[in-house]
C-alpha cells in the first residue's frame, strides 16, 4: 500500500497533478519506444529510400546527438527555464519526425535522426530534472518510479508500432505518428509545466571534449562505408586514437564531461565507468538484431521487432529484481556476474545463427538475447551505489553517478558504429555478419568482468539503496 506521507499513486495520476506526469512520463516514452521502433522500421526503410550501408548510422547519429543533448539538460534548464526548455526538447524531437518522415534518401534520413537524438537526449534528461520543480516532495519517488517504467513500456510499444507498421511495407506514418504526438505534448507543456527562474549558467560548456567525442565516434562509423581493408583499418585507428587523446583532455580540463574524480589516484570510479562502458557496448547489437530476425529467421517485421527488444527488455526486467539484493557477498557476485552473463548470452544467440532456422530455434534467439540483457540488468543498479562509495564528498558523488549515464551514451554510440563495421566486414553472407558481429561482442563483455572485479576488490560494492538507473 502507499504511504500517505510519502505520496500515493492516486494523488499523482489525480486530476491534479496528472497532466505534468503525463509530460515527464510522455518525453521519455517517446525516446524510448523510438529506439524500437526504428530499430523494427530499419529493412522496410533501406529497402525504400537504399543505403544500406549506412544502416548502423541511423543509431550512432541519434546516440551521438543524444549523449551531447544529455551533457546540456542541466545548463539549458538553468539559462532557459523549465517550459522553454520542454518546448525546445519536444521542438527538435518533432522537427526531427518530420525530417525522417519526408527524407528522400538515406542522407536526409540521417540528418533527421541527429535531430530527433538530441531532442531525445533532452527530453530523457528533462523527465528526471524537473519532477524536483514540477511536483511536491511527497511524490517524488513515485514520480522516479512512473518516469522509469517508460524505459520497459517503450520495450514494448515501440516493437509493436515499429512492427506493425512494418507489416503493412510502410514507415513513413510511424514518424508522422511521432510528429503529432510531440505537437500535442508541446501544448500541454503550456498549459500544465511550472516555469522556473531563470539563471546564469555555472560552469563552461565541454565544447572540446564534445568535439573530441563526437569526432571520435564519427570516424568509426565512417569505417563502415569505406573500402574495406587498409582504408577501414586506417579509420579505425584515427578513431581510436581520437577517443585517448578524448580521455587525456578529460584528465586535466576545466570543462570536462566526466567528474575530475574519476582520473584521481586510488579510487574506484575509473573501474566502475569501464563496467558500465563494457555492458553499454553489448546494446549495439540492437539495432541489427532485427535485420537478422529477417534475413535468416524469416520473421515477420513485428516479430522481429521483438526480438530487437528483447535484449533490452530483459535488462529492464532484471534489474527491478536484482535491486533488492542486500547481502553484501551477491551484490559483488552480481557485478562481475552481469559482463559474464552478457557474454554467455550473446555468445550463445552467435551459435543459434542458422539460415532458416525451426521454430525451437528462434525461441531460443529470444531466450539468449534476453539473458544477455539481463547480464547488464543484475549489475546496473549496483554500479549505481558503487559509484557513489567511491566519492567522500557529496556533490562529487552526485556527479559521479551522473556520469554514469554519460559513459553509457558514449558507450553505445561506439559500440553502435562498430557494429556497422563488424556487419560489413561479413558482407554479403548475413550468417557471417550475425556471427562475426555477436562473436566480438561477446569477447568484450567478457573482458568487462575484469574492471568489475576491480570495483568488488576496492570494498565500494555495497547495498542497492540508489535509484535504479535507466537507459
Amino acid at each position: 500500500m502507499d504511504n500517505p506521507a510519502n505520496g500515493s499513486w492516486r494523488e499523482l495520476l489525480g486530476l491534479s497533478y496528472a497532466p505534468v506526469a503525463v509530460v515527464l512520463a510522455g518525453g521519455v516514452l517517446m525516446e524510448a519506444s523510438n529506439v524500437y521502433l526504428t530499430t523494427s522500421l530499419l529493412p522496410t526503410i533501406v529497402g525504400d529510400i537504399g543505403g544500406t550501408g549506412f544502416y548502423a548510422w541511423t543509431m550512432t547519429a541519434f546516440l551521438v546527438a543524444s549523449v551531447i543533448s544529455s551533457m546540456l539538460v542541466s545548463r539549458i534548464l538553468i539559462t532557459r527555464g523549465s517550459m522553454a526548455a520542454y518546448l525546445l526538447a519536444f521542438g527538435l524531437f518533432g522537427l526531427g519526425s518530420l525530417v525522417a518522415a519526408v527524407s528522400p534518401g538515406i542522407g536526409v534520413f540521417l540528418a533527421g535522426r541527429a535531430v530527433q537524438g538530441f531532442g531525445g537526449g533532452l527530453l530523457a534528461g528533462l523527465g528526471y530534472a524537473l519532477i524536483q520543480r514540477a511536483l511536491p516532495e511527497r511524490l517524488w519517488a513515485k514520480a522516479a518510479a512512473l518516469v522509469s517504467a517508460m524505459w520497459g513500456v517503450g520495450n514494448l510499444v515501440g516493437p509493436s508500432a515499429g512492427g506493425a507498421f512494418g507489416q503493412l511495407g510502410v514507415w513513413r506514418p510511424a514518424f508522422w505518428l511521432l510528429v503529432a504526438l510531440a505537437a500535442v505534448l508541446m501544448v500541454v507543456v503550456v498549459r500544465v509545466i511550472p516555469r522556473t527562474e531563470r539563471a546564469a549558467a555555472g560552469s563552461a560548456v565541454p565544447g572540446v571534449s564534445l568535439v573530441l567525442l563526437t569526432a571520435a565516434v564519427a570516424m568509426v562509423s565512417i569505417a563502415s562505408i569505406v573500402p574495406a581493408g587498409v582504408a577501414t583499418a586506417v579509420v579505425l585507428v584515427v578513431g581510436l586514437v581520437l577517443g585517448v587523446v578524448f580521455v587525456l583532455f578529460e584528465r586535466t580540463a576545466k570543462a570536462a564531461v566526466l567528474p575530475r574524480v574519476t582520473f584521481a589516484a586510488g579510487k574506484a570510479l575509473k573501474w566502475v565507468y569501464l563496467t558500465v562502458g563494457v555492458l553499454a557496448f553489448g546494446i549495439g547489437t540492437e539495432a541489427f538484431i532485427p535485420l537478422f530476425g529477417q534475413e535468416l529467421g524469416e520473421l515477420s517485421p513485428l516479430l522481429a521487432g521483438f526480438l530487437g527488444a528483447a535484449l533490452s527488455l530483459g535488462w529492464s526486467l532484471s534489474q527491478t529484481v536484482s535491486a533488492n539484493a542486500t547481502r553484501v557477498a551477491v551484490i559483488r557476485r552480481l557485478i562481475v556476474g552481469g559482463p559474464v552473463l552478457l557474454a554467455v548470452g550473446l555468445a550463445a544467440y552467435s551459435a543459434l545463427q542458422v539460415d532458416g532456422p525451426a521454430a525451437w530455434v528462434v525461441a531460443l534467439w529470444f531466450v539468449t538475447l534476453f539473458a544477455a540483457g539481463a547480464g547488464i540488468g543484475v549489475a546496473f543498479p549496483h554500479l549505481a551505489v558503487a559509484a557513489f562509495s567511491s566519492v567522500e564528498d557529496a556533490e562529487e558523488a552526485a556527479k559521479a553517478s551522473a556520469g554514469i549515464n554519460t559513459v553509457f551514451l558514449m558507450a553505445s554510440a561506439f559500440s553502435a558504429a562498430l557494429a556497422g563495421v563488424l556487419v560489413k566486414l561479413g558482407e554479403p553472407s548475413a550468417l557471417s555478419s550475425a556471427h562475426l558481429l555477436l562473436s566480438v561482442f561477446a569477447i568484450v563483455a567478457l573482458l568487462g568482468a575484469f574492471p568489475a572485479w576491480r570495483i568488488v576488490r576496492s570494498g565500494v560494492a555495497r547495498k542497492a539503496d540508489a535509484p535504479q538507473l535507466t537507459h
